[in-house]
């Protein structure tokens, strides 16, 4: 494209800017063609710079041009714009400072900003000169514009954070603070001037003082290491305190004059504020000669006659922001320790905010805030009236830093920490000027009553030792909330809110069933719905509280449930429905299976509330977490939801489905407790597992819920999950192997060794390609961690059940570090009998033990070789699950006796009972470690030959033998069906004892 191509690029760009759909496409098209042709953009400014072109054809231009530079300005960028190019579109901007549109001349700065941020100064070194040179210009206009540009320049430079690019801001500060200094100064002085003389023309004056100071904030924090030390900084932040009050005098005079003016009047007031904050904010120890006017001026103007008539909102939020900054900054703080050297910096600033904080001072602002910034405000109490979800919603996050109320309470919280025995003397004192309940009394002692209340919810882990809440609670507060009268909701909604505060913080356990039947009135529906969520509010702090009985909760849960349901239904707003959800989730996963009686109303609700969602994600997810405790809680009984939970669980973990993002986790732990608390199968659950292995290709975020899933299906579906999936979640595992830490690898053997102890036999044969790591971590991993033990006892139970597969392993992996089977099995041996010490827990540290215990017979030389240390380990386990019984006889600990019935448990899930009922047919718990040693040894000895045998003992240390014997001597006492168990054990070679059926391998 030619530079001389303007009126073609022109023609395009006004049939984008069409309301015709018939010329905007191909336009639109068109124009998508030409961003990577050279001169394209040099063509858009040219057009945007022509001020006889329509606007929105300009405005189009311009943002095309900054959609370029954002894609193609850096060198290294695909299609990157020309140097010749960029030469011609830099001294293009820096030419047009008479732009007569503002919202025009505004993109125009941010399109220099933008390309300032790459270029300047290395490629741009003229841009500053030629904006401090117009900004000399006399005319208004361009000294305006110029002066935008420069904001906007220095915005972009002081956002960089490189220590280069830090270097080179802080000598554009040094070098051009001095003249922007003097220029506010004179445009300030001058729109004051012009305001006492009540002259017209102050708009202009006004807009270009604003703009300096935007660029002196940016230079003054970002630009100087130790601003104090600048004197040009220091005059600054004094003229900053010194032109407040004025200006908000100014905004005052302008409030009835100008509208649009006391706009920018505002702004700037508000931008003063900002500035002190952000030099404490980042230079705290340069702040402390400000300390005492930032406080002078914030308090004065804030918390006594001095503001009056002068302060709005957004300025009152500010200051009082800045008040709490100041007394909570860490610089400021000495230490509490005698013994540490104390900053001196921080010992004067300390000694300010002392002096300053004077028992009048703070209690006046304590009082201040209690009786004036937490009063109710006709705008609150109208948004009450008409809005009641919405005055109820919590505005907890950041809002303390935007909205007054939340800003009142977290300085009240600041000053009341710090000042604490000052300010609870006080606060106690308002608490017993309140005239007992009383539906009569005045509307404005309601509301001072309300601010009380605030004040002690606020303040209850300052005031635990001050106040005695239970009597309080009793004699007080529960009154209050007996108060029938419409007008006192104001009082009921606070004492909710209050109790709800302090029952974490100091109640008595004997005082909780009281707090229950209380809050049921406070639930009613006859009472008023903010009354009602606040209500809410404090039973999920109730139910939350580490003290928390259940026995105690349980007269009520039935009240609670019905009621809490009756909000739900009530309420429309998402947020709204979401709170409650969450609070009847506490509620459900406190109780647990206690909740069966009661969660019908609930269950038949949450399936039309879920059709209503719409695109309403979160609520979606509070819907789905609140399933998850309904079905926990119902146990089996949930098994009559699956037509509903099925495709909930379907819709959530679906990666097709874009609702997933918001969805997946909450629907995976909705999946596993869906399969955790059945009993039966179904093919609908079966067929739900598909969805599985693409979020194994999703990657590793949600893996390990996704395996245990997996797990819970081997449990479930051993037989027909196998059959159906083992070639997917072999391959989907195998090509996670690759990306895992060690973590990630240990969730895999972990399902490895399921499907092992499912299946014995089969189980090695089918996932083969995974022991392979496990048996590379059993000769190559850390001497002591938790996958090392896991891939033992893998190993372990290959040996015992599938000894072919063991066999094949021990080839491979000598055939590929050229050496012989035998000598990898001494090597393994060798880490073995190394890390054994290390495995837990006991259960698998016997399952080692009796691996080795059955290779005695193996007719190997590696064993023969390393009998001492074999039966060192096995002694050393013997010793730990070897117990005396009520008899005095030694049995082994960890057999489990057939006819031992398993106790009921409401707690156990089915896949608990399922997990249990598995290790009851594990050797582990099937066999007596000591029996299966006596066996062993027999046939060793009659292998060998009594001659070989007592020259292959002769190797065993004395300490090793002498307790070896001990064992041995007494092997022929009963250990509950384990040495029968023993016997065959050894005589099947260890085969496997699960009832399970194997999978059809050729299907898998």
């Amino acid at each position: 494209m030619n530079q001389e191509n303007c009126a073609v690029v022109l023609e395009t760009l006004r049939k984008a800017a069409s309301q015709n759909a018939e010329q905007l496409k191909p336009a639109e098209q068109q124009l998508k063609c030409w961003e990577t042709e050279k001169w394209f953009y040099s063509a858009l400014l040219s057009i945007f710079s022509d001020h006889s072109v329509e606007v929105n054809v300009r405005w189009l231009a311009v943002l095309y041009i900054k959609n370029g530079i954002e894609r193609y300005w850096r060198k290294t960028a695909t299609n990157a714009i020309s140097e010749d190019e960029k030469k011609v579109l830099r001294q293009k901007m820096i030419s047009n400072f008479h732009e007569p549109v503002n919202q025009l001349a505004l993109q125009l700065a941010v399109l220099v900003s933008k390309v300032a941020r790459f270029d300047c100064p290395t490629e741009w070194p003229e841009l500053v000169p030629t904006l401090l040179q117009v900004v000399r210009n006399p005319d208004d206009l361009p000294q305006q514009r110029s002066l935008l540009v420069l904001h906007h320049v220095t915005k972009s430079l002081a956002s960089k954070r490189l220590a280069g690019d830090r270097r080179v801001f802080q000598e554009l500060a040094s070098n051009i603070f001095g003249f922007i200094l003097q220029l506010w100064t004179n445009q300030t002085e001058a729109f004051l001037n012009q305001m006492a003389n009540n002259q017209n023309n102050v708009g202009i004056t006004l807009e270009k003082s604003y703009l300096c100071l935007k660029v002196l904030r940016k230079l003054v924090v970002h630009g100087f290491k130790e601003p104090t030390r600048v004197p040009e900084a220091t005059m600054f932040l004094t003229l900053v305190f010194q032109w407040m009050k004025p200006m908000l005098e100014c905004r005052k005079t302008l409030k009835c004059i100008n509208p649009n003016l006391r706009l920018i009047c505002e702004k700037y007031v508000v931008l003063f504020t900002k500035v002190l904050h952000d030099v404490l904010e980042l230079h705290p120890f340069s702040y402390i000669p400000f300390i005492k006017p930032s406080l002078e001026t914030a308090v004065s103007l804030c918390f006594t006659e001095a503001g009056e008539g002068l302060l709005f909102e957004r300025f009152i939020v500010q200051s009082l922001n800045l008040i709490k900054a100041i007394v909570s900054c860490a610089e400021y703080s000495p230490s509490k320790i005698p013994d540490d050297v104390q900053d001196p910096a921080t010992m004067e600033a300390a000694q300010i905010k002392m002096t300053f904080f004077t028992y009048a001072t703070v209690t006046e602002m304590c009082r201040r805030l209690v009786l004036h910034y937490f009063l109710l405000t006709e705008e609150e109490l109208a948004t009450w009236d008409n809005d009641p979800e919405g005055f109820a919603s919590d505005g907890g996050g950041e809002a303390w830093k935007f909205c007054l109320r939340q800003c009142s309470e977290v300085l009240f919280l600041t000053i009341f920490h710090e000042f604490r025995e000052t300010l609870a003397p006080l606060l106690l004192e308002m608490i017993q000027g309140i005239q007992p309940a009383d539906g009569s009394i005045s509307f404005q002692a309601m509301l001072n009553r309300d601010a009380v209340y605030t004040a002690v919810g606020l303040a209850a882990f300052d005031l635990h030792d001050e106040l005695d809440f239970d009597n309080w609670f009793l004699h007080v507060l529960i009154p209050e909330l007996k108060v029938s009268e419409p007008r006192y909701r104001i009082v009921r909604r606070r004492v909710a809110w209050l109790i709800g505060q302090w029952v974490g913080v100091k109640m008595s356990p004997e005082l909780r069933p009281v707090l229950y039947k209380t809050l049921i009135d406070s639930l009613n529906p006859s009472e008023d719905l903010v009354v009602r969520l606040t209500a809410a509010g404090a039973v999920k702090a109730a139910v939350d509280d580490f003290e928390f009985n259940t026995e105690q909760f349980l007269p009520y849960l039935e009240s609670y449930v019905s009621l809490l349901y009756k909000l739900l239904q009530q309420v429309t707003e998402c947020d709204t429905k979401i709170s409650i959800l969450h609070v009847t989730s506490f509620i459900i996963e406190r109780v647990g299976s206690q909740i069966m009686p009661f969660a019908g109303d609930l269950v038949q609700y949450l399936p039309l509330l879920w059709e209503t969602c719409g695109e309403h994600h979160m609520l979606r997810c509070a819907i789905v977490t609140t399933l998850v405790q309904v079905v926990n809680g119902l146990g089996a009984q949930s098994e009559r939801l699956h037509p509903f939970l099925v495709p909930v669980v379907a819709f959530g973990v679906d990666v097709r489905q874009s609702p997933h993002v918001y969805l997946l986790e909450d629907c995976l732990d909705l999946w596993w407790a869906l399969l955790a608390n059945t009993r039966s199968t179904s093919v609908e659950l079966l067929q739900l597992a598909q969805y599985l292995f693409p979020l194994f290709e999703l990657g590793t975020e949600n893996m390990k819920m996704c395996l245990q899933v997996v797990q819970a299906y081997i449990l479930l579906f051993p037989k027909e999950f196998l059959q159906t999936y083992g070639d997917r979640l072999l391959k989907a595992t195998i090509d996670l192997v690759c990306d895992l830490n060690r973590e990630g690898m240990l969730f895999i053997m972990r399902m490895v060794e399921l499907v092992i102890r499912v299946f014995p036999e089969q189980g090695p044969q089918l996932f083969y390609p995974l022991l392979v790591h496990a048996l590379e971590e059993c000769l190559e991993g850390e001497k002591a961690s938790m996958l090392t033990s896991v891939c033992l006892s893998i190993i372990s139970r290959v040996i015992l059940h599938c000894k072919s597969c063991f066999t094949k392993l021990l080839q491979e992996e000598a055939q590929g570090k050229g050496c012989d089977a035998e000598e990898v099995f001494g090597n393994l041996l060798d880490k073995w009998i190394e890390k054994m010490p290390l495995v837990n827990p006991v259960e698998r540290e016997k399952l080692l033990a009796l691996t080795l215990t059955s290779i005695l017979t193996s007719n190997s030389n590696a064993v023969y070789e390393r009998i001492c240390g074999i039966l060192l380990a096995i002694v050393e386990v013997l010793n730990d699950v070897t117990k005396c019984d009520n008899l005095g006889a030694q049995v082994d600990s960890l057999v489990m006796v057939d006819s031992e019935p398993i106790p009921p448990n409401e707690e156990e899930s089915e896949h608990d009972r399922r997990k249990i009922e598995l290790s009851r047919q594990d050797p582990v718990h099937t066999v007596a470690l000591r029996d299966y040693l006596c066996s062993q040894m027999r046939s060793l000895r009659e292998s060998l030959g009594e001659h070989n045998f007592e020259e292959l003992m002769g190797q065993v240390d004395v300490e090793t033998m002498q307790q070896l014997k001990t064992y041995l001597e007494g092997g022929n006492q009963s250990n509950g069906g384990g040495t029968a168990q023993a016997a065959l054990f050894a005589s099947a070679n260890l085969n496997s004892t699960s009832t399970h059926h194997a999978p059809n391998t050729h299907q898998t």
